[in-house]
C-alpha cells in the first residue's frame, strides 16, 4: 500500500474521520480524575530456540516479525460516540472457495495455557486450495470466534456478574471486529473495532487517526487489526482458524481488566490466481480496561486500551505499510535476525515470545 493511502473502502473519508476525532477530543471542565501514565515492558527474553523438526524443513521457512504496542492514555470528558453496528459472526464468503481443510478431531476449547507446543506431524505437507490448513496444527482449531474462549462470569470490581458478561462478551466482538470481519481482511477501515474504544484516549484517537492516514512503523494499523492488501493476496475459503483465551481480574479503580491471548491462521493465495496456499499467522495479546464510569470518564459500551502486542509470522519484515504481506516464496523480505520460533506454540508466554521492550526482530518461524 502506498504511503499515506485511504481507508480501503469505508465510505467515511480520511478527512472526515479526523474531524469528528477533533470534534470529540474537545475537553469538559471538573471531569473527572485522569489515570496517570503507567509504562509497560515485557519480563523476560525468548527461551533458547527449539529445534526444528526436519519435516518442516522440506521447504523455505516463513520469515516472522514481533511487534508491539504500548498506549496508556489519559481521558478527558466525555462525548457522544457514532455507534458503528458490526455482526461477531464467523468469516463467510470473503473470496468465493469454501476450503476447511483435512478432517482432524477437533481440540478442545483452550481453557488454561497449554504446556507444550503441537506436534508437528509425520511428515512435510503443502496446504492446497481444497484444504488450506493441511498439515498445520489449526486443522484441529475451531473456526473464526468458536476458537475464542470466553471463561464464566463473576461479579469483579465494580461490575456484578451480568455485566462482566456483557464485557467479556464485547471484549470477543473487538477480536471478532479486528481480525475476522471480512471487509476488515480486505483492507477497509475496521469501523466496528474502533467503535468499542474509549474515544476519550487522545494517545490511542491520535494514533488510529496516523495509523490509517500514513501508516509506519510507529503507527502501523496491523498493530492492531488483520488486513491484507486484496491486490496483493486473497483469503483462501471462508475459514479462518484461531486458537486462544480471554482471562480476567480487578484492575485499577475497580476496573475489570479483560486480557486476551490469541492466534488466528489465514490462509492465503496470491490475488492474481495460482495454486499457491500460504498461511499467515499472528498471535495477538490485547489488554482491554472496562472502566467505572464514576471514577473514569468513559462512553457506555467502550472499553480503554491498555496495551497490545503482536507476533506476526509470514506477513512482512519489510518497512511497515499498514497491511499483511504475506511472501509465496517462503522468504517474507527483510532479514532473519531473531531466532527460530514455532508459531503455534502457544505454551511460550507472550512475554518470552517478545523479548525485552524495545525489541523488534525479524526472526524464521519453524513451520507455517
Amino acid at each position: 500500500m502506498k504511503a499515506g493511502g485511504g481507508d480501503g473502502g469505508s465510505s467515511v473519508s480520511d478527512e472526515e474521520w479526523e474531524r469528528f476525532l477533533r470534534a470529540s477530543l474537545e475537553g469538559v471542565p471538573d471531569a473527572p480524575e485522569e489515570p496517570s501514565a503507567r509504562d509497560r515492558a515485557a519480563a523476560a527474553r525468548r527461551p533458547p530456540e527449539r529445534a526444528a523438526d526436519t519435516a518442516w524443513r522440506a521447504y523455505t521457512p516463513p520469515r516472522r516479525r514481533s511487534r508491539k504496542g504500548w498506549y496508556v492514555a489519559g481521558f478527558v470528558a466525555s462525548v457522544a460516540l457514532l455507534a458503528v453496528a458490526f455482526a461477531p459472526g464467523g468469516v463467510t464468503g470473503l473470496f468465493g472457495d469454501d476450503a476447511r481443510g483435512a478432517d482432524a478431531a477437533p481440540l478442545a476449547p483452550e481453557s488454561v495455557a497449554p504446556t507444550a507446543p503441537p506436534d508437528a506431524g509425520p511428515e512435510a505437507v503443502r496446504p492446497t486450495l481444497a484444504e488450506p490448513f493441511k498439515g498445520s496444527p489449526a486443522a484441529r482449531w475451531a473456526d473464526g470466534p468458536a476458537g475464542i474462549t470466553v471463561p464464566e462470569a463473576r461479579a469483579t470490581g465494580w461490575m456484578d456478574r451480568a455485566e462482566v458478561a456483557r464485557a467479556l462478551r464485547l471484549s470477543r466482538d473487538f477480536l471478532v471486529a479486528s481480525n475476522l470481519e471480512p471487509g476488515v481482511l480486505r483492507g477497509e477501515r475496521p469501523a466496528g473495532a474502533i467503535a468499542l474504544i474509549n474515544p476519550r484516549q487522545r494517545d490511542v484517537q491520535d494514533y488510529l487517526a496516523a495509523a490509517f492516514r500514513s501508516p509506519g512503523e510507529a503507527n502501523d494499523p496491523v498493530l492492531l487489526f488483520s488486513r491484507f492488501d486484496p491486490a496483493q493476496a486473497r483469503l483462501v475459503g471462508d475459514v479462518v482458524k484461531t486458537r486462544g483465551r480471554l482471562t480476567y481480574a480487578e484492575g485499577e479503580k475497580g476496573a475489570v481488566r479483560v486480557t486476551a491471548d490469541v492466534t488466528f491462521v489465514y490462509p492465503i493465495a496470491p490475488a492474481g490466481g495460482g495454486d499457491a496456499v500460504v498461511r499467515t499467522i499472528v498471535r495477538r495479546e490485547v489488554v482491554m480496561s472496562w472502566d467505572d464510569p464514576a471514577k473514569v470518564i468513559t462512553e457506555p459500551g467502550t472499553f480503554s486500551l491498555v496495551s497490545y502486542r503482536a507476533d506476526m509470522t509470514n506477513a512482512g519484515c519489510g518497512p511497515a505499510t499498514g497491511r499483511l504481506i504475506p511472501s509465496f516464496g517462503g522468504g517474507g523480505g527483510g532479514t532473519a535476525s531473531g531466532p527460530a520460533v514455532d508459531p503455534y506454540d502457544r505454551s511460550t508466554s507472550m512475554d518470552e515470545r517478545m523479548g525485552a521492550a524495545g525489541d523488534e526482530e525479524c526472526g524464521t518461524a519453524t513451520r507455517s
